[in-house]
């Protein structure tokens, strides 16, 4: 990793002693473990949109994957099939929807952005549908186990989060499909030319950010005790929001998980700082807006390099 993947730590490190000044509950474990929990499920999104981004596309129909997965896992197990089958009904459901956004932006070569925010539209749609436009409180107790369970005393999301995020850092650093991804995001022309197999990575990264969104919708309905009818609404511009400031390009060919991370981390602690200061929630979008503001001009400035002198100015 390089020194920029390490820059948001010194301001993580200082919301946290706000935090403690502000509230001496802050630092409690109660407060702690509820604000990893929470984050866990934005985390596996912002996983998912990162490596979709270093690829150089994006995937803006994550959020309404979190509605639907599991409002279509519940929905079939209350009309006859079995309860054990809600989790992998969950999980495939995201892989078909992360299957179709690879279908239109990489094999019929449509705008990611253009294809991805129709089927956000769609997938929204079918949500509301197949739930009623009501929020569904019978679940299958295997559906809500990994957002309610608890792995040696730590909430499992916790778990399950840190696992998936080393994995990925991993691929993504030692690996040469993973290297790929990056020279994919960077030039893919050049990528193919290398003999990179561009398609079947996209392919997965699509099909990846889906089974993750998935996930991230079973977790959410474990912790909430429901799927509700806006579930993951509007939760794509946190997304996005995280992952800029966590040093991922829109351009693709560059950011690391860590990066993510920390953008992930960086919005909890200030969303909880807020709310621990009495600051009302409604003023907390306009702050992460800034925050993004703030990150693209830094990086912008940052990113400059020092024009070259010209020829009349060099001495003989």
């Amino acid at each position: 990793m390089k020194l920029r993947d390490y820059a948001l730590i010194p301001a993580i490190a200082a919301l946290i002693v706000i935090g403690a000044l502000v509230d001496p509950a802050f630092l409690s474990g109660d407060n702690l473990f509820g604000l990893l929990r929470q984050q866990s499920e934005l985390s596996l999104l912002v996983l998912a949109e990162a490596v979709i981004l270093i690829a150089g596309r994006v995937d803006l129909s994550l959020e309404s994957t979190v509605g639907l997965a599991p409002a279509l896992a519940v929905t079939l197990v209350v009309s006859g099939l079995p309860p054990w089958t809600a989790i992998p009904l969950c999980l495939m459901a995201g892989v078909l929807a992360g299957t179709l956004n690879a279908l239109l932006t990489v094999q019929l070569r449509l705008s990611a952005f253009a294809a991805t925010l129709g089927t956000l539209i769609v997938l929204r749609g079918l949500h509301t549908g197949v739930a009623g436009g009501r929020d569904l409180t019978t679940l299958p107790g295997s559906l809500g186990y990994l957002g309610a369970a608890r792995w040696l005393g730590v909430p499992a999301s916790i778990w399950i989060c840190g696992v998936l995020f080393l994995a990925a850092a991993a691929f993504l650093g030692l690996f040469r499909h993973g290297r790929a991804v990056y020279a994919i995001g960077g030039n893919s022309d050049a990528a193919r030319a290398a003999g990179i197999r561009t398609h079947r990575l996209l392919w997965a990264a699509f099909i990846a950010g889906g089974l993750l969104a998935a996930l991230a919708g079973l977790l959410m309905t474990g912790r909430l005790g429901s799927v509700t009818a806006a579930q993951g609404q509007g939760m794509i511009f946190t997304v996005l929001a995280a992952a800029f400031i966590g040093g991922v390009s829109l351009n693709g060919g560059k950011g690391t998980v860590f990066g993510a991370l920390c953008g992930v981390l960086l919005l909890g602690l200030i969303e909880n700082v807020l709310r621990l200061a009495g600051v009302s929630s409604l003023w907390i979008q306009a702050v992460y807006g800034a925050i993004v503001i703030v990150a693209l001009v830094l990086a912008r400035v940052l990113s400059r390099r020092p024009a070259p002198a010209s020829p009349s100015a060099v001495v003989p």
